[in-house]
């Protein structure tokens, strides 16, 4: 069953700023993690140098302080920015509305995170891959199947069946749905659980959205 939103609804439920729990979630990667450390650090470094290299009456010395304090401040922003950017992939479509169907099918998958060479005990490099569990959801309703949701799994995943009732947001160009462009993460009311990558929706507003519109 697809209920549609409105725009002012959708604005509501995706927002074009961070929340706290989308902040996280774009922490959550180690290497880009280090690499906004490292930005944050040699820019940040670079741009105090110059400005204490160049003369106090220079009108470059006062804008060069200030691109080191925002260099210093990329661990902050820069999550902020990669939020924010994810959520405008899904703002972007025309036309979105709510989903609610079941869990038609559950498996697992193993899902390559990251390859790295790495100098065994002889000194040869060799190739090392980090690996993890992802579960894959496949979602349908009494028009048939919807599309897929994968997610790294975790314990409190292994409580998710077939059959349950799951709720999300589904996104198109096309008003009619025919093609669907997105889905965002979803509800599971019967566990009281969320799943999903990524934490695109403002989740109690879809909640309380849901009681509204599913009576």
């Amino acid at each position: 069953m697809l209920i549609p939103v409105s725009a002012s609804e959708l604005s509501r439920l995706i927002p074009a700023v961070a929340t706290g729990p989308q902040f996280t979630a774009c922490n959550r990667n180690p290497r880009q993690l280090l690499q906004r450390v490292l930005i944050a650090v040699i820019g940040g470094v670079l741009s105090l140098l110059i400005s204490q290299g160049l003369s106090m009456n220079s009108q470059f010395a006062p804008v060069m302080l200030v691109i080191g304090v925002v260099f210093f401040l990329y661990l902050l922003w820069g999550p902020i920015l990669e939020a924010g950017r994810r959520n405008a992939t899904l703002r972007r479509y025309p036309v979105a509305a709510i989903f609610e169907g079941e869990v038609a099918d559950l498996y697992q998958r193993e899902v390559v995170e990251d390859r790295r060479e790495q100098a065994d005990r002889s000194g040869r490099l060799e190739l090392v891959e980090n690996r993890r569990t992802w579960l894959c959801l496949e979602l349908a309703d009494e028009d048939g199947y919807l599309g897929q949701l994968r997610f790294p799994m975790e314990k409190k995943h292994q409580q998710i069946r077939r059959g349950m009732v799951v709720r999300a947001l589904v996104l198109s160009e096309r008003r009619d749905f025919s093609r669907i462009g997105a889905i965002s993460d979803a509800w599971l009311p019967q566990l009281k659980l969320w799943v999903g990558e990524y934490p695109y929706l403002l989740r109690p507003a879809f909640e309380e959205l849901c009681l509204r519109r599913l009576r």
